[in-house]
């Protein structure tokens, strides 16, 4: 998997409504797939699929507890998001005399 591949994995788990509101719930802690599940009217297979997409893009954590998996919010993803974010949005310190292309027009003011 490439690092754009892996970088994409976090933008996809931001892209969706139920998502977002998963992320939202899991603010307030750790919660129970079950506890997940209502609030958002989502069938357990529903769920299953999401939280694989956050899980995957590092921003949720997962533990099985008997037959019920346990998620909560990661630091680590956390920071990564934010970092990649900041990395992808920040222009790069080039020289700004340098034309952008070759026909020359690109020259900044």
């Amino acid at each position: 998997m490439t690092t754009h591949e892996e970088n994409a994995r976090v933008f996809k788990a931001l892209c969706d409504p139920k998502r977002l509101a998963i992320l939202e719930q899991l603010r307030g802690g750790e919660k129970c797939a079950c506890v997940l599940q209502q609030p958002l009217d989502l069938t357990q297979s529903g769920l299953s699929y999401h939280m694989k997409i956050l899980c995957e893009s590092g921003l949720v954590e997962s533990r099985q507890e008997g037959k019920w998996m346990h998620y909560r919010l990661s630091a680590a993803g956390q920071k990564r998001a934010v970092a990649l974010l900041l990395a992808l949005t920040t222009p790069n310190a080039g020289n700004p005399a340098e034309p952008c292309c070759s026909c020359g027009e690109g020259k900044a003011p």
